[in-house]
């Protein structure tokens, strides 16, 4: 997909973050996820498929399958996001498929502050910091002099996404794997991975903790494995779509962390070769 469409004020900037609204009613989402891989004898991998366990999602059925059948290892982190381990040869299918109901999500509220940093929690603070993709320190002199002045924490991120909007095409082929938010910035175009890392680097450069999240979408066209972005403010995380592609009520979340380096779908210690990938979204009965 290339461009996007017309271009709208920044009170409308963010899907779900109109300040109208400050909850969506519950939406219950069927998921279905399949990898297919070639792997090398005993490759060793982690698979983040599975809709994380949070406050704001509720999950009411779900089952994983790999095929030919795998011993696999489950983690939770202390956020809810679930990873499998797992050792696996050839080529192997995971399918994933759950019934998640999204419970009220919040929405961003019309204002909001700005923590200070001997107010937030401990382990907010990594989300302070320069990552891998996201080298906010480089930042710093461009987002206070672009959005220092917006107002509160709310309005200094509604003023990142209308520049975003504004400055950044949505265009497929021109960012890859190794894509930092700095090349994003000078070629001012890339896709949802590289508008959330130039999103989390500019709130970052601001002071304002941001954490990359995976995540299922629906109506997001073509269907595939969505990077969104939060920010903690007002004593919480609120979940941002900066590409503006899939509505904040039909997301489930997969998992966070400080940037796309955390929160791979797939991650092993040889090369692996896709056959096919197939993600679908719809709404459930």
């Amino acid at each position: 997909m290339q461009g996007r469409a017309s271009k709208r004020d920044a009170a409308q900037l963010s899907q779900g973050i109109d300040p109208a609204y400050t909850v969506e009613d519950k939406m219950k989402l069927s998921i279905e996820a399949e990898l297919v891989y070639n792997f090398a004898n005993h490759t060793q991998i982690i698979a983040s498929l599975e809709a994380s366990r949070t406050s704001d999602q509720i999950i009411l059925s779900e089952s994983l399958d790999i095929q030919p059948p795998a011993q696999a290892l489950s983690d939770t982190t202390p956020y809810g996001d679930r990873r499998i381990r797992a050792s696996l040869s050839g080529e192997v299918a995971i399918r994933y498929r759950a019934v998640v109901e999204n419970n009220l999500r919040q929405l961003l509220p019309p204002s909001g502050c700005q923590h200070v940093w001997s107010d937030l929690p401990g382990e907010v603070l990594p989300f302070l910091l320069p990552s891998r993709f996201c080298p906010s320190d480089k930042f710093m002199r461009f987002a206070q002099r672009e959005f220092g002045s917006a107002g509160d924490g709310v309005a200094r991120i509604m003023a990142i996404l209308e520049w975003l909007y504004r400055n950044v095409d949505y265009v497929v082929g021109v960012s890859n794997a190794e894509t930092t938010a700095e090349r994003t910035f000078v070629d001012r175009a890339g896709v949802c991975r590289d508008f959330t890392h130039l999103g989390i680097t500019l709130a970052r450069a601001l002071g304002i903790p941001a954490r990359a999240v995976s995540a299922y979408a629906l109506q997001l066209d073509p269907p595939d494995f969505h990077a969104i972005f939060e920010v903690y403010l007002e004593n919480g995380w609120w979940l941002i779509d900066p590409t503006q592609l899939a509505p904040i009520e039909g997301i489930v979340r997969i998992g966070s962390g400080r940037d796309a380096s955390d929160i791979a779908f797939l991650t092993s210690d040889k090369q692996c070769q896709m056959v096919t990938q197939t993600i679908r979204v719809s709404n459930a009965p």
